[in-house]
């Protein structure tokens, strides 16, 4: 299978190319030209925001790939970009989404990929826009190019930082703060439930849409296999790093007051997954606690800082 990465350098887009490659697939990724890329990946090099030279880029490699995979669409700008190039040169187009499109304030428990409230720009400005551009595929008409939308929850792994909830949510320090013996402020104790997918799982599920023809068309979340509470995350890196979590509760109320816009990172983010298990798509599988050791393991191991060896 041909497939083409829209980005290909970061957190999400780096492990479908990965997994892309692991199947035994031609891959090419469409990035800047920034980052580091995996080793046997062809690297087509433009600037999003430059439509000319993205359309002589990808126009140029005369290919009509089997699966592309827009990792970066953040805005209508850049899916009716996606839309316009790749009408006639994918067979099949996905997209990938967040959970941050469904209202906090409304979700459901499991939430299904239906929903009778959707993001707002006041509720969450990321959220509203990764909605609208979903819109713009599902109510307009690419025709010739078949669509898939992921909604992926809280996405984890070792080329991004630990953390999943505000005031440590990606936070480069945390491990020197746990280390150091600093309490870990979380909102509301750290007791909302989460469903984190760890990106390589995530990869495995978005490539194994490519020439499933039950997956076009449709949309899916996508989440981990396990339910925690997010305490429970921090919990298990302190577990992995040897030292005891120190939490200081900080007040739901207080907090969103302050800062309204960390609305949709506190509520129970928990996915009905039973679409992607119907239509034959790769079930992420990996267990927190496992996915979390390789995080971390790949953390310290970057910083030349591995300070403790697997039992």
């Amino acid at each position: 299978m041909d497939v083409l990465i829209v980005g290909g350098g970061g957190h999400v887009s780096g492990a479908v190319a990965r997994a892309a490659l692991r199947r035994g697939h031609q891959v090419w990724t469409l990035t800047r030209g920034r980052r580091a890329l995996p080793e046997g990946v062809r690297s087509l090099v433009a600037d999003r925001g430059d439509l000319e030279a993205m359309a002589a880029v990808v126009s140029g490699e005369g290919v009509k790939w089997d699966l592309v995979v827009d990792c970066i669409c953040y805005d209508l700008a850049d899916i009716r970009q996606d839309m316009q190039l790749f009408q006639r040169r994918a067979d099949q187009f996905v997209f990938v989404s967040t959970d941050f499109v469904y209202d906090a304030a409304h979700r459901a428990f499991p939430q299904s990929e239906e929903a009778s409230h959707w993001a707002t720009e006041r509720s969450s400005g990321y959220g509203c826009k990764k909605r609208l551009c979903e819109r713009e595929l599902t109510d307009g008409d690419p025709s010739g190019m078949d669509w898939t939308i992921v909604r992926p929850c809280h996405i984890y792994g070792p080329t991004s930082e630990l953390g999943c909830l505000p005031l440590h949510g990606r936070d480069a320090e945390l491990i020197d703060r746990m280390r150091r013996g600093e309490p870990i402020r979380l909102v509301g104790a750290g007791h909302f439930l989460q469903q984190p997918i760890l990106a390589d799982d995530l990869a495995e599920t978005i490539v194994s849409i490519g020439g499933n023809d039950s997956a076009r068309r449709q949309v899916f979340n996508a989440a981990g296999p396990e339910i925690i509470e997010s305490r429970q995350y921090y919990q298990i890196v302190a577990d992995i790093l040897g030292v005891e979590l120190l939490v200081e509760e900080v007040p739901v109320r207080a907090h969103l007051a302050e800062h309204p816009g960390a609305a949709p990172f506190l509520c129970h983010r928990i996915y009905d997954l039973s679409r992607i298990e119907q239509t034959g798509l790769s079930l992420p599988s990996t267990s927190v606690e496992d996915g979390l050791r390789s995080h971390v393991e790949g953390l310290l191991s970057r910083r030349g800082a591995l300070a403790y060896t697997r039992s």
